[in-house]
């Protein structure tokens, strides 16, 4: 009976480290795709919006396939896919349903990810996510374009990393506080080593009931409001900031933002001594260059500035070296609506970029198509149209093995 027992434990350890060695193969399998990426997508046709896998290596015989998706459900408009510090969760905001996802994760034998669970976030009645910021301290930031739902309303909350419970949620109204207010805030950027947090003010869920045009500062210590910057050449020029980034690292610090109305880019130099960033300046009309609708910031590996622009779908490249001259070096083609983007390598070692070329589905903004560009010549290796193919609408693009970028915002 002793032996027996002894037998019985035995088999039943093997079989438990057989098994953990099953799942440690479907968790990380060493033929993971560096050229699959996330999608997130609005379903065009009445079904549920989700989030999909796709192979975007035109050099790939799966090039433009689906490999996986996983449904949110009607009118969730799931908006921006983000990586945690360590990369090793995936979360969503969206612009409706619960407002904020995550996004559990495994990889199959095949080698790309299948999200086999989606928890939504309570966001303590925040409303209309946008964007998310990950910080060194466990925390998360996330801009909520809604606010508690009024019309002048926004606010920002601040998220524990390790179990999505909300911290605090930050808010001023313009009316109270008109020199330190948030208000319809989209872009959110963040200097931690100098605890400062930046967030736009963009543009009203709706669309129509009210346009922001300010940049307001924040001291991530006390969460109070520093100050509150206009983006625009007057207090009625409505220029609708999108995105703002705030250089760090091995950048000079200035902060830049990009405006929908006009299509500009405004800079800001960062004053140490004072701990804020001096007004912002216009360096770039984008209608003296027929641009509109700038929408994204991102820098690459190759520490080159990319932004887009939507109208009438470009992208331009800017050298950092020579700040607070934006040097332009290069424009890269897009489509209507040119918007996130995904930079990766082909099989063959061509270094491109991935556009995602549609913004809420606004007419002359919605190719709805994505384009793969070497960032070098500028030939568009291939476009994947979503709209046709699969009528579903492409909102944000997120690399499968981390994230697709070396600085976002």
């Amino acid at each position: 009976m002793i032996h027996f027992n002894l037998l019985t434990k035995t088999l039943t350890c093997c079989c438990c480290l057989l098994l953990l060695h099953a799942c440690k193969k479907i968790e990380d399998p060493a033929n993971k795709q560096p050229t699959l990426f996330f999608i997130d997508y609005r379903h065009l046709a009445g079904g549920n919006d989700g989030v999909a896998v796709m192979e975007l290596d035109p050099e790939s015989p799966d090039f433009g396939k689906i490999l996986h998706q996983r449904e949110l459900g009607k009118g969730v408009l799931p908006h921006h896919l983000y990586f945690n510090r360590d990369e090793k969760k995936l979360y969503t905001t969206a612009l409706g349903g619960s407002y904020l996802y995550e996004l559990k994760m495994e990889w199959n034998h095949e080698g790309y990810p299948v999200i086999y669970q989606v928890n939504p976030i309570n966001t303590g009645g925040n409303t209309v996510g946008e964007d998310i910021f990950f910080t060194r301290s466990g925390q998360y930031w996330v801009t909520f374009m809604g606010g508690k739902g009024g019309i002048r309303d926004g606010s920002v909350g601040v998220f524990n990393a390790h179990n999505n419970q909300l911290i605090k949620t930050i808010s001023s109204s313009v009316e109270e506080h008109p020199d330190k207010f948030i208000m319809y805030p989209h872009g959110i950027s963040i200097f931690e080593d100098k605890n400062l947090a930046m967030v736009t003010s963009t543009i009203h869920p709706d669309l129509t009931s009210g346009i922001g045009n300010t940049c307001t500062l924040i001291d991530m210590n006390t969460f109070d409001i520093i100050q509150t910057y206009r983006v625009a050449d007057s207090a009625t020029d409505l220029s609708s900031p999108v995105e703002v980034l705030l250089l760090r690292n091995e950048y000079p610090r200035y902060a830049l933002a990009n405006t929908m109305i006009g299509g500009d880019i405004w800079m800001a130099t960062f004053n140490d001594e004072a701990r804020r960033y001096s007004e912002f300046k216009r360096v770039l009309k984008g209608s003296s260059k027929g641009l509109g609708w700038a929408l994204e910031f991102y820098i690459a590996a190759d520490k080159l500035l990319y932004v887009s622009f939507g109208q009438p779908g470009k992208i331009l490249v800017f050298d950092l070296n020579y700040l607070p001259e934006l040097r332009l070096i290069r424009t890269l083609p897009a489509d209507k609506g040119a918007h996130h983007m995904a930079f990766f390598k082909t099989k063959s070692g061509r270094s491109v970029v991935a556009v995602q070329n549609n913004l809420l589905n606004l007419p002359n903004l919605n190719a709805g198509t994505i384009d793969v560009v070497d960032i070098h010549t500028g030939e568009k290796l291939g476009t994947v149209d979503m709209r046709n193919k699969y009528q579903l609408l492409p909102e944000s693009i997120e690399g499968t093995l981390g994230k697709a970028h070396y600085m976002h915002h």
